[in-house]
């Protein structure tokens, strides 16, 4: 989030000045006030205008802002970033303009003054979209004393409170004040002001589902089972066209959006949303934890892509001091800034930045300023090359939402794990690939990719395992893990694994894990494969951690040896060093090929580090993707890589993650890496006129030959992109 305290006017005290005041320590030489908006895209005419944005700014407006903040030094801040829209606190917990809506408190600083109004003009005076900003989810103990029935319950019937402010408590979205309340202030805002859309933040809520005991959601399902969560799905779908109805009674062109984002693991059901969705607000600002990798950026965008059919997708990243501690006045490391921007970018979302102001209203750490109008200047250089018109991959993975919300994993194992194991995977065998929402496995959608992947994708339903079922009919290929298909949509254990007769396994007993401090499981190889390809001079290899036993299987390429103690070093031997249980089991059909593994692999992967367990799933992943990479990158260092079609041709986007803070805290500076060797198959008819590396700003050689293009990146600092010119 930028820091907006930047923007800010002091009075009776010796400190900054205005953002643009004879003080600011910004110069604005190398960011000169644009001639014209750029928000505009090169897009066709028809395209719904929130499509043809490429820069989103926001500042979050506090209640101190109405005195001390120059509204024009904000708005002329907003025009050199060459946003298209901005975000404007219309209300939170306050109003910012004289509401006439009961219980719709004002600021103490707002006296008679239209803040909203006059920041809302001062935008639009500069041919910037502007979007209201609400926050449903709080509101002040005179509402709570007066509809007592708007509000969250913890189970012995307390109102819950939602901050340290003992005033402040949660409502809760089953209620009317939902239907009434927040209705009423769109209705208010639409009669006073002209905004292009609304916007409502803390809602619905990120990764989790609530948990209430309130008068209305003691008429649910249970919450956190899949009945609730279906309940909890329609009630989102419902109010969401009910506030875009409302939003499209002022204009038609207007429309509503939400906060969304937790990545695979959100709320709503996001396939159902992205139907109705015209805004994927991925309000994944910077990293949340101390231990958590990277690229959870790019996790993101590729969550957006598959829900949203090309439909706009913008990432908040939050300039401020994010993480487990946070400091919202302090500006962040500029390099982990960056990367997230870059990894907005190169998945495929609108990079937006994001900036809170303190109650001081001193401004004091403009560091963040730079940041952003650097990046955006460069960006508006190259809007063409950032319009996708689909991805270039042949690898799908699936995620699975209920899964993700329902499934009980083994004792002290995160859910996340599974994914991050996985995505490490693809990362280091630079695979390119999409995410495949499990309600979006038609056939005609999973065509185009010649492998899947289910990284223990538990919960299928019957359905889901048809459409994998055909799709293997139809010659794709299938890797699975663990408990993949095991469970019901319902979350109820099957006998056997729903996908049983596909990979031609069946399990033979319940979860088994290792005891205190033994070893894990090994797999013996019986014989070669090019799974195990690399592996030279040992017959065994490291297995997970947990697995579901497998009945056999004729010919195993790998099978199980049973744990046996770590410590003391005496004792550490196999007592049975062969069995017929299968570590993998491996089938070939007329068309496709099938991976299972009955272990968790990509999370004990993920957790112990091991190079062996990733090579084996890389390898994996590489025998049923077949040789028809699109896009493959030579060279060394740790990347992501992204392929698009654009419209002045093709897209090839690589992220730099060789960094000793790629997987805990903030980056600190850029560790650049050499050559990579790139070759990308071209579509038939396509020629390649020209191939432009857009941050080093330069046009390098290239070749065709045998129907595909072929150059060399000299090297990557953090990012860079190699824009294809093509005709046809």
């Amino acid at each position: 989030m930028i820091n907006r305290r930047t923007f800010v006017k002091t009075s009776a005290v010796a400190l900054p000045v205005a953002y643009l005041g004879a003080r600011s320590p910004l110069s604005y030489a190398e960011n000169p006030l644009p001639q014209r908006p750029l928000a505009r895209s090169r897009l066709e005419p028809g395209i719904p205008w929130q499509r043809k944005i490429r820069r989103v700014a926001q500042v979050n407006m506090t209640e101190h802002d109405p005195v001390v903040l120059d509204v024009e030094a904000w708005a002329d801040y907003m025009a050199h970033l060459q946003v298209g829209a901005t975000l404007i606190s219309v209300t939170g917990i306050l109003a910012f303009y004289q509401t006439k809506v009961p219980f719709h408190r004002k600021g103490k600083y707002l006296g008679n003054r239209d803040f909203f109004g006059d920041l809302n003009a001062a935008a639009k005076k500069r041919s910037l979209r502007t979007i209201a900003r609400m926050s449903p989810d709080l509101n002040w103990g005179d509402a709570l004393a007066a509809h007592p029935e708007w509000f969250q319950r913890d189970a012995e019937g307390k109102p819950r409170p939602a901050t340290d402010d003992p005033e402040l408590y949660s409502t809760c979205m089953f209620t009317s004040y939902m239907t009434d309340y927040m209705t009423a202030i769109i209705r208010e805002i639409n009669s006073l002001y002209d905004v292009d859309a609304h916007y409502m933040n803390g809602w619905p809520p990120l990764g989790s589902l609530q948990t209430c005991y309130c008068a209305a959601c003691q008429k649910l399902p249970p919450s956190g089972t899949p009945a609730y969560w279906n309940a909890f799905s329609e009630r989102v779908l419902y109010l969401w066209k009910l506030y875009d109805g409302l939003a499209k009674e002022k204009k038609g062109s207007s429309f509503y959006f939400a906060n969304l984002g937790g990545g695979v693991h959100a709320g709503p059901n996001l396939a159902q949303l992205g139907e109705i969705c015209e805004w994927f607000q991925a309000d994944n600002q910077g990293r949340g934890g101390q231990d958590e990798p990277i690229w959870g950026c790019t996790l993101q965008g590729r969550v957006c892509s598959a829900v949203l059919d090309g439909k706009m997708a913008a990432n908040v990243v939050g300039l401020w001091s994010t993480g487990s501690i946070r400091w919202r006045e302090s500006t962040k490391s500029a390099a982990e800034a960056q990367m997230w921007l870059d990894e907005t970018s190169a998945s495929g979302m609108t990079p937006y930045v994001h900036s809170i102001g303190g109650e001081t209203g001193l401004g004091e750490d403009r560091r963040f300023e730079k940041i952003g109008l650097d990046y955006f200047a460069w960006t508006a250089k190259h809007d063409a090359h950032f319009v996708n018109k689909q991805s270039i991959a042949n690898i799908g993975v699936v995620i699975g939402q209920r899964t993700q919300l329902f499934y009980k994993t083994p004792h002290n194992v995160r859910m996340p794990e599974y994914m991050d194991g996985m995505y490490y995977a693809l990362l280091e065998g630079r695979f390119l690939f999409d995410f495949v929402h499990e309600d979006r496995m038609q056939l005609e959608r999973l065509k185009k990719y010649s492998a899947l992947i289910l990284p223990n994708t538990a919960l299928l339903s019957d359905q889901q395992c048809q459409q994998l079922r055909d799709y293997v009919q139809q010659g794709g290929s299938l890797l699975a893990t663990f408990e993949s298909s095991m469970y019901t949509e319902q979350n109820e254990r099957r006998a056997d694994f729903g996908l049983a007769d596909v990979f031609g396994i069946h399990a033979a007993g319940s979860v088994i894990g290792r005891v205190g401090n033994s070893n894990p499981f090994y797999a013996r190889i019986e014989k070669q494969h090019p799974l195990l390809e690399g592996f030279h001079n040992t017959s065994i290899l490291p297995g997970s951690e947990y697995r579901v036993p497998l009945a056999p299987v004729d010919g195993p390429v790998l099978t199980v040896v049973p744990g046996f103690p770590a410590y003391p070093p005496e004792l550490s031997y196999p007592p049975q060093s062969h069995t017929v249980e299968p570590a993998v089991v491996l089938r070939q059909t007329d068309k496709g090929r099938l991976v299972f593994f009955p272990g968790d692999i990509e999370r004990t992967m993920w957790l112990a580090g091991n190079t062996d367990l990733s090579r084996l799933l890389q390898n994996a992943i590489r025998w049923v993707g077949g040789s028809s990479a699109p896009v493959s990158i030579e060279g060394r260092g740790l990347i992501e890589v992204f392929a698009w079609q654009t419209e002045p041709g093709f897209a090839v986007h690589v992220l730099n993650y060789t960094n000793p803070n790629v997987h805990r805290g903030w980056v600190r500076e850029f560790y650049s890496i050499g050559e990579q060797q790139v070759r990308m198959k071209l579509p038939p008819g396509r020629r390649i006129k020209r191939v432009e590396l857009l941050r080093a700003g330069k046009d390098i050689p290239f070749r065709v030959r045998d129907g595909a293009v072929e150059f060399t990146i000299p090297s990557v600092e953090d990012y860079e992109v190699a824009a294809l010119y093509a005709s046809s």
